[in-house]
């Protein structure tokens, strides 16, 4: 019912444009003064001008809002009946509202979410606030022109009230007081001008000011509702860290394991080797030997060392297995530094949005004073002038 609200300006606007010709005489036939059934009668047309363009912003943000309703519920059913995340039916409608400025953002929205997507998943989400929110809302109702609306009937009221005491005080002339007497009427003429228009100038505002604010929260109630049912069942989760990091672990584990399985096979035909050659050492040293003498015994002690050197050679993958071990120690603990890392990431954020509520209803606070002082100064300076 806030919604259509709107229909009760209309509803005060036609009993005081009658009131204001009945007072001038149109109905009777009396009509006392031209000028000032023209001066009330270009005021109200201009007050129903603001009115009727005030009601079309009104209606396209019902529109709008009745839209983010339906969409809402649908939502809510189908995850329902699916009970799993909807992003994979909404990340490719192009047309997910049927309205062309909710669509265009949403788009918007869809792109920058495809932008996060790579080979291990989604990197990071972005929140539909930051494209469908109160400033978009204020954009479809014509905010920029509505906020207004309500200072300047305010205004039109005291300009007609400055006229017409510009009206009676032109037509007051005379030096004595038979001269004076005369033009009292013209005078009293004026005066009625300036407090009609000055009357129905404020009435209009605080009726306009009442219907804007409830239209404009129901408005967002209706935005939040459709953006926390979005968050709890559309937008998708983003890749977990620590799942990603535990990827790697094991990742890295395997290969480890393969590079151990790699550094036992080249450790067995290293030894394998070692003895054959050995053998083939001592039997190539005997035969020399027997035929050819002792000097031969020097070939042999450097075929030795070569030997020597093999086995070396199989402990320095011994030492590489090693390394492997503490690289994966390493490993562990970057994961466990990341996991704190999350926490306290969480808690931070946590803070972050209890700060923005305080500041969001310190700000409401703030601006409920400053138009309730707003308005008392109106209202000292209107008894003033008059």
């Amino acid at each position: 019912m806030k919604k259509r609200i709107y229909f009760i300006l209309f509803l005060f606007y036609f009993p005081v444009l009658g009131f204001i010709l009945h007072l001038n005489g149109v109905f009777t036939g009396k009509i006392s003064s031209y000028e000032n059934l023209f001066i009330n009668i270009a005021f109200l047309l201009l007050i129903g001008i603001l009115f009727i363009l005030s009601a079309f912003s009104f209606a396209r943000l019902n529109r709008c809002t009745d839209i983010l309703s339906a969409a809402t519920d649908s939502i809510y059913e189908s995850y329902k009946e699916t009970g799993t995340c909807l992003w994979e039916e909404y990340k490719d409608r192009e047309e997910a509202f049927g309205h062309p400025v909710l669509d265009q953002a949403f788009n918007r929205y869809r792109i920058r979410m495809k932008s996060y997507y790579s080979k291990w998943g989604l990197r990071q989400t972005c929140d539909l606030e930051e494209y469908i929110n109160e400033d978009l809302l204020d954009q479809i109702g014509a905010s920029h022109y509505n906020s207004s609306l309500s200072g300047t009937m305010t205004g039109l009221g005291i300009l007609g009230t400055f006229l017409g005491l510009s009206l009676g005080l032109s037509a007051f002339s005379g030096d004595d007081i038979f001269t004076i007497a005369d033009n009292v009427g013209p005078l009293l003429g004026g005066m009625k001008v300036a407090f009609h228009t000055s009357i129905y100038g404020i009435l209009f505002s605080l009726i306009f000011t009442f219907v804007y604010r409830s239209i404009m929260t129901c408005s967002y109630e209706i935005l939040s509702d459709f953006l926390l049912c979005y968050r709890e069942c559309v937008m998708p989760p983003a890749a977990d860290t620590r799942e990603t990091a535990g990827a790697m672990l094991v990742y890295q584990a395997n290969m480890a394991n393969s590079m151990k399985d790699i550094q036992k096979l080249l450790q067995g035909q290293a030894i394998e080797q070692t003895q054959g050659l050995e053998r083939i050492v001592q039997e190539f040293t005997h035969r020399l030997s027997l035929s050819m003498g002792a000097d031969f015994e020097k070939l042999g002690q450097a075929l030795t060392t070569a030997c020597e050197s093999q086995a070396y050679y199989s402990q320095n993958y011994q030492t590489m297995e090693a390394t492997t071990r503490e690289l994966l120690e390493a490993n562990r603990i970057l994961l466990q530094t990341l996991d704190h890392t999350m926490q306290r990431q969480e808690m931070f954020s946590k803070e972050l949005a209890q700060q923005q509520q305080q500041l969001s209803a310190a700000c409401n606070t703030l601006n409920e004073e400053i138009s309730n002082q707003l308005y008392t100064f109106d209202q000292m300076r209107n008894l003033y002038e008059k």
